[in-house]
């Protein structure tokens, strides 16, 4: 939004005569609580679900009682706040997250930062630290039991997918898409081939449970409806757009590709370019290079049918292929139904709920996607294999959007995938995200620490000893582990003694690179601290002054 447009919404939600359950305001005139924070989102995108509204806002700068706008000076460092959405992302459910985070001036001059919140997905509650927040007028507190089943029995209220079209026919479908409908059922169902053969169209789409007795579904549409069919579903729409990035990221092509799906999911199989890939596996011990498809053609077509397969439609948004040098990019809206990837990996079973559960069934029944528990895990095992990274899911932002990378990136971590064949496909994400450096939940390190995969504490965990001696990193893992405290404070002893008083700035030079090199700036001259504050306290050395240009020495 421009600053204008920004403007026109606060004095809107300033004419407000109170705060409402989908508007906050806060002064936040210097710091505002990282936990408070989370629980406004998780109350807001509740209410906001709720009352069917698009979003709902946070707003820091306006007094809460006379909407006086004061100016706030949280985060005036633009990273620092944008960071935020992965926090938030990191600690709800399914990666929720703010849709934009706005700061600009207010025409008073005064700094106003505007949260914008999309609503909890239907059917999911958002819950924040594995808490929901609701509200109840200006007030912030739990989500009571009947709001948490109103947003939960969304599920079941409607699949937008199974709807029938009044006044579509079978003359809005088109028949070379229903003709290979028919191949690909027949193919999936071989003892029924002859009996399908002898099906009449209306018949078949019935049996496939593509129509409805006859009635046209939005399924239908999308899967087997011609081009200009497409008005039927509207405001809703059906369109695969393909694009191509080159290394600046500047977009070099495009298609867009409209129903029937059936025959758009080829034609963007055939615009991705899936070259050769050469490089030698470490698996196998040979000196001659392995030469593969960039990507395992499976990996593709279950990425792009699980995006047609899961999009929220009423969210009247495409679904995205962006190809790069080196990777793909499916992207679809929607929140991803079964919370997080790890209970994908760990229970191996098809969700119990689908957000399109009859268009979910006709694709199954054509064999052009796999159950989600089956396919997915399919796409990391083949992913695996390759010694390729595993496929990435960003579930944050009400859309699902999963990287499939098509190269070894790091040879010592595709090292791992080889040298560990006892490792589950959970260990192997969890594993992939610390060396991404990716945040883990708690209990996604208790697990890694329970198998012995990871040291250090949380957020700054690393690969353990057994697992970097394995792949070439033992430099690497005695840099993240450091000199123990008590070497630390040998060695500060005896440079004191050596030269008989360091200034603190030459305390911290000659500590510095002792320290784990995970800890941040600000972590090292803290723990710094802390040990000359140990020492002193036992009557070992004192200080004669303050600042970095202190004296210290041995007493």
């Amino acid at each position: 939004m421009t600053v204008g447009e920004l403007i026109n919404v606060l004095d809107s939600l300033l004419a407000l005569p109170a705060e409402t359950e989908v508007v906050e305001f806060k002064k936040a005139e210097n710091q505002f609580d990282d936990r408070d924070l989370g629980k406004y989102f998780s109350a807001l995108s509740n209410e906001a679900n709720l009352k069917g509204r698009p979003c709902a806002w946070l707003v820091f700068g306006v007094e809460n009682e006379s909407h006086s706008v004061v100016g706030s000076n949280y985060k005036t460092f633009r990273p620092s706040l944008d960071a935020m959405k992965k926090k938030i992302a990191d600690q709800t459910t399914g990666r929720h997250t703010f849709a934009e985070i706005y700061e600009f001036r207010y025409t008073n001059n005064k700094r106003v930062i505007m949260f914008e919140i999309p609503p909890a997905p239907r059917g999911i509650p958002v819950a924040y630290q594995n808490h929901y927040y609701g509200r109840e007028g200006e007030s912030l507190q739990g989500l009571s039991i009947d709001k948490i089943e109103r947003i939960r029995s969304q599920a079941v209220w409607r699949d937008w997918s199974a709807e029938t079209i009044d006044g579509a026919s079978l003359a809005d479908l088109d028949p070379a898409a229903i003709a290979k409908a028919r191949k690909l059922y027949a193919a999936a169902h071989v003892e029924k081939a002859a009996e399908v053969a002898s099906w009449d169209d209306a018949t078949f789409l019935n049996k496939a449970k593509i129509t409805i007795k006859g009635r046209i579904t939005n399924a239908a549409v999308v899967l087997l409806g011609k081009e200009e069919s497409e008005h039927l579903i509207s405001p809703s729409v059906a369109k695969i757009k393909w694009i191509l990035r080159g290394r600046d990221n500047v977009e070099r092509d495009y298609m867009i590709a409209s129903c029937p799906f059936i025959f758009a999911v080829d034609r963007i199989y055939e615009r991705i370019r899936n070259l050769k890939y050469r490089y030698i596996n470490p698996d196998h011990k040979t000196l001659f290079p392995e030469e593969i498809d960039t990507y395992e053609p499976y990996v593709i077509r279950e990425a792009l049918n699980n995006a047609i397969a899961h999009q929220d439609y009423t969210l009247c948004g495409q679904i995205n292929v962006v190809e790069y040098d080196d990777k793909l990019v499916f992207s679809n809206r929607g929140a991803f139904i079964p919370g997080n990837i790890e209970r994908v990996l760990v229970n191996d079973a098809p969700e119990e709920i689908y957000r399109n559960q009859f268009l979910v069934t006709a694709m199954v029944g054509l064999k052009m996607v796999d159950t989600i528990g089956s396919g997915i895990r399919k796409m990391y095992n083949f992913q695996r294999q390759r010694l390729f990274p595993l496929p990435d899911y960003d579930l944050s932002g009400n859309r699902v959007e999963v990287t499939i990378t098509g190269k070894i990136i790091d040879m010592n971590y595709a090292n791992i995938l080889a040298g560990n064949p006892d490792l589950n496909l959970l260990d192997i994400e969890l594993l992939n995200r610390v060396q991404l450096g990716r945040a883990l939940t708690d209990g996604e390190i208790a697990h890694l620490r329970a198998k012995r995969l990871i040291e250090g504490r949380k957020p700054k965990v690393y690969v353990s000893k057994h697992i970097a001696q394995k792949v070439g990193r033992r430099i690497e893992y005695s840099g993240h582990k450091g000199l123990l405290n008590k070497s630390c404070e040998e060695f500060l002893l005896g440079a004191l003694r050596d030269h008989g008083t360091l200034s603190r700035k030459e305390i911290d030079e000659l500590l510095w690179k002792l320290l784990p090199d995970l800890l941040d700036e600000k972590q090292k001259k803290s723990k710094i601290t802390n040990l000359l504050t140990k020492l002193r306290s036992q009557g070992k050395i004192k200080n004669e002054s303050q600042g970095p240009n202190s004296d210290w020495h041995i007493i």
